[in-house]
């Protein structure tokens, strides 16, 4: 939306850059507890801790994000053609935009917080602070008639929930339940270790495959083959493991690849009518025989690895 209101060139520049706002979205989300539904998965579970995952994964995913800017400043030529002023559409100033907005910042930090110093499930700390922004709304437009507060009500804001992607998400962890519990993940798990071996290439090749299949069964998936190590506190694979940690940022950054890999990227192409293959190439694959977003997210290989 922000780059509508700033650019009336599509092709050329606004689609591009939007394709670098998937990149940078889908490498925020990897070093934060709350940044990614992956890497909060593994944070409820306990595999990763706060401190922890922030501190070991901030400068990989900056990596991941600055090489393909920076790849992409070399043989990106031209001017933005910036709308006038005249073409840009005045905003409203709702009462209390300002508060609600930093309200719901706060809301989102003190979850993490809240986790660390009570030691209780995290959507305990989001209910709290759930409630907290529902009654502020409300008293923020106690002048009001009901008709006229009900759209900025917490209420309204709730019914806005996109329930089949919810109710999609509780089938795919309930298909991974049953598979752990009939000892298929386990086998595969096996399987993995003998073919492959090194858990850090495992990882990279589930955050591969998260570019064409969704990372979150991906992820659901692992947690479920490695459980039984995890319980174990074999090395790389307790709490804070290298296995976990690489896991959270492959499967966080990896379905920057294609347009169709991340929650960011599908948004986009329903939002800005991005073609596949159009952000496969110019986005993805246009770089002389490398992808930008493999480029980032090889680069940084490395730097998570303990």
């Amino acid at each position: 939306m922000l780059f509508r209101s700033v650019s009336q060139s599509r092709y050329k520049h606004r689609m591009f850059f939007v394709g670098i706002v998937v990149i940078a979205a889908n490498a925020g989300g990897a070093w934060s507890p709350i940044g990614d539904v992956t890497t909060t998965m593994l944070w409820i579970k306990g595999q990763i801790t706060d401190v922890v995952i922030m501190k070991n994964l901030i400068l990989p995913s900056l990596v991941c994000l600055v090489v393909p800017i920076f790849v992409a400043n070399l043989f990106l030529k031209g001017e933005v053609i910036r709308k006038e002023e005249s073409q840009e559409q005045e905003v409203t100033n709702i009462k209390g935009s300002g508060l609600m907005f930093f309200l719901g910042v706060a809301g989102l930090i003190f979850v993490p917080v809240f986790k660390i110093y009570t030691h209780l499930p995290p959507y305990i700390g989001m209910l709290i602070s759930l409630s907290v922004v529902w009654i502020v709304s409300e008293l923020l437009h106690l002048d009001k008639a009901e008709h006229e507060r009900k759209e900025y009500t917490a209420l309204h804001a709730l019914s806005k929930i996109d329930v089949p992607s919810v109710l999609f998400f509780l089938g795919i962890l309930l298909a991974i339940g049953g598979l752990q519990s009939m000892g298929i993940l386990h086998s595969f798990a096996e399987w993995m270790n003998h073919a492959i071996g090194d858990r850090h290439v495992i990882a990279l090749a589930i955050g591969a495959a998260s570019a064409i299949i969704d990372n979150v069964p991906l992820v659901a998936a692992s947690q479920g083959m490695y459980k039984d190590l995890f319980l174990k506190g074999v090395e790389g694979f307790g709490v804070d493991g290298s296995f976990w940690m690489f896991l959270a940022y492959t499967a966080g950054t990896g379905g920057s690849m294609l347009i169709i890999g991340s929650a960011a990227g599908v948004a986009v192409m329903g939002m800005e009518r991005i073609d596949f293959f159009w952000y496969l190439k110019k986005v993805g694959w246009d770089w002389p025989s490398w992808p930008r977003p493999l480029w980032g997210f090889a680069r940084s290989f490395a730097a998570p690895r303990r």
